[in-house]
């Protein structure tokens, strides 16, 4: 499965709006070009507008007055992300994108109790991975948000990561919960959550989805690895969502996956009223053009 089928399936999913908070940023702006020039959505960039202009009027200077794009003034990065985030709650956007500002800033504002996007439920990190060798896509959560979830939180990342590969065209995912084993020991709680959330699947509690764990990282993958520890299961060797422990965990696989293997990436914050794109400064313009495409999907019509 390639990234690059989310643009086409962001495109046919119904014209929607992008609200940037402090889009004066190169990578931005280079995101939001090949978005406007592939006709995926429309947008609302705010923050320093002067800035913005001059970044645009050197990079691209065809986005100039173009009729899908809006610039709105906002005079600090606070404001910038407020404005951005009322965008979405009066409906006049369907996503909010993180530009040039603290991820912290922009998150304040979603979370706000007055107009923020805030559902009651756990937001989380997902991210979709195109590995080189692989025939499908890599789910990995949660890389980013939560720091050592619960096993009621863990039900709920898996609940966002499925929602979002519903959105993709995975009809019903395939889960696993990893640890550093397949088996369960009390002594590694990771491998206790993993098996209490496979009853919960079972039971119906998480739905739309496979669920089987403990499950280490190799037999989560390799169906050769699954075979050798004599492991039966739907999910072993062909995991679609792979579920991390801990933020560690996630962060070193999210970057060892980039860095190590070459995967293309695109990633989302779900479990707000709209999908939300946190992207690194670090990520590349290509990386921004993904996760636009996979929140537009991901995206209430």
């Amino acid at each position: 499965m390639k990234l690059d089928s989310l643009i086409s399936m962001a495109s046919q999913n119904g014209r929607k709006t992008i609200a940037v908070a402090a889009a004066e940023d190169t990578e931005v702006i280079e995101a939001v070009a090949e978005a406007i020039k592939r006709n995926l959505a429309d947008f609302l960039l705010y923050g320093n507008a002067e800035e913005i202009k001059s970044i645009m009027a050197s990079q691209h200077p065809e986005l100039a007055n173009h009729k899908g794009i809006k610039i709105l003034s906002a005079p600090n990065n606070n404001t910038a992300a407020e404005m951005a985030v009322k965008a979405v709650t009066a409906n006049e956007a369907q996503v909010v994108m993180k530009g040039n500002i603290p991820t912290a800033t922009i998150l304040k504002a979603v979370l706000n109790k007055e107009y923020g996007l805030r559902t009651g439920t756990v937001l989380s990190h997902v991210a979709v991975f195109e590995v080189p060798g692989y025939d499908r896509y890599t789910i990995v959560t949660d890389a980013a948000m939560n720091i050592a979830p619960d096993l009621e939180q863990k039900a709920q990342i898996i609940k966002n990561a499925v929602q979002v590969a519903h959105s993709i065209g995975i009809k019903m995912p395939k889960v696993a919960p990893l640890a550093a084993v397949e088996v369960v020991n009390p002594a590694m709680q990771a491998t206790l959550d993993a098996a209490a959330l496979t009853v919960m699947n079972q039971r119906g509690q998480i739905s739309g989805c496979i669920v089987d764990g403990p499950l280490a990282l190799d037999n989560a993958v390799s169906q050769l690895a699954a075979e050798h520890k004599g492991i039966k299961s739907e999910v072993a060797g062909s995991a679609d969502i792979l579920l991390v422990p801990a933020i560690e965990v996630g962060n070193v696989l999210y970057k060892s996956l980039v860095y190590f293997a070459n995967a293309k990436v695109g990633a989302v914050i779900s479990g707000a009223k709209a999908p939300i794109v946190l992207t690194s400064r670090a990520d590349t313009a290509e990386s921004k053009l993904y996760s636009l495409a996979l929140a537009l999907c991901s995206a209430k019509k």
